[in-house]
């Protein structure tokens, strides 16, 4: 077996899981695929000298043959190596490194009992909806999706900014706010509910439309099946706004519109049968722990 392991940085407190799930590989004789620029952290920065079979820099050089992508860190590692694979064909297993994860959710004390269920395949397989960005009258972007959020905002020193919406072709009104988030399931646990737009379980087939501190308080977060195609102008002073496509964001061009829409693939990760949606949630939120619940 060939897996492909991603990462940035982890803490010195997280040095054992990492030797623990190095280990784990190497006893396993598994074919080790590893970010050469995680290699060098783990080697420089803590000493960490982890097991490998090849190294790949980015996507141009990810061998696809691999059975799973290791992510090690948080949610946030987690969306970047979807932008250095590429490789949606491929289930992504998030390791966390720090406080647990609505996606990298096995946590240290898990790492060694997750590892055999996984390769025992004793899981099951969680498709998430990613969203595809194009801008009119501007270059898009190398890589134009996002598996949690897209948004668009004002700049750090301007004000308010108008942001018009339509479904398809079907005007749904005009935001004068601060920004507006477009968020896909996984996402709605992301910048969407920081702002108090709803949780929605991975598998709902739909979108969060969330403003940021509108000027009108009737305008509230709205959920819209994903079939639309999503339109935005957006009028204010000055000459951009920024666009975020998760962590990535880019000053835009007043007269550029986007249309944001589903993406015509989706996003393969594994579940562990004790890490379920709504298990993590009572974990990550906290439910439960006021005992008037």
């Amino acid at each position: 077996m060939k897996v492909a392991v991603f990462g940035t940085s982890v803490s010195e407190e997280f040095i054992p899981v990492i030797r623990e799930f190095f280990s784990f590989l190497k006893n396993s004789k598994t074919e080790v695929q590893l970010f050469k620029p995680f290699h060098s952290f783990l080697v420089e920065k803590l000493g960490v000298s982890p097991y490998y079979s090849s190294f790949f820099n980015s996507c141009s050089d990810f061998d696809e043959n691999a059975e799973y992508i290791f992510s090690v860190g948080g949610d946030g590692t987690f969306l970047r190596s979807l932008l250095n694979i590429r490789n949606f064909e491929i289930p992504v297993v998030g390791v966390n490194s720090g406080r647990l994860g609505f996606l990298a959710d096995i946590s240290q004390e898990q790492i060694h009992d997750a590892l055999e269920n996984i390769f025992n395949r004793n899981y099951s397989i969680i498709e998430r909806s990613m969203l595809q960005v194009e801008f009119e009258g501007q270059k898009n972007l190398e890589f134009n999706f996002a598996l949690n959020e897209v948004t668009v905002s004002k700049t750090a020193t301007s004000s308010m900014i108008n942001i018009l919406a339509y479904l398809d072709k079907e005007l749904l009104t005009s935001y004068w706010a601060d920004g507006l988030i477009i968020a896909t399931p996984t996402g709605s646990t992301a910048y969407s509910l920081s702002v108090g737009g709803p949780i929605l379980t991975p598998d709902s087939e739909n979108l969060v439309i969330t403003p940021l501190a509108p000027h009108n308080l009737t305008v509230r977060p709205l959920v819209v099946p994903d079939k639309y195609s999503i339109k935005l102008k957006v009028e204010g002073r000055g000459e951009h706004y920024l666009t975020s496509l998760d962590f990535r964001s880019i000053p835009v061009d007043f007269s550029t519109e986007i249309i944001v829409k589903k993406a015509g693939f989706k996003l393969k990760t594994l579940q562990l049968f004790d890490n379920t949606f709504f298990n993590t949630l009572r974990n990550k939120l906290m439910w439960g722990i006021d005992k008037r619940n």
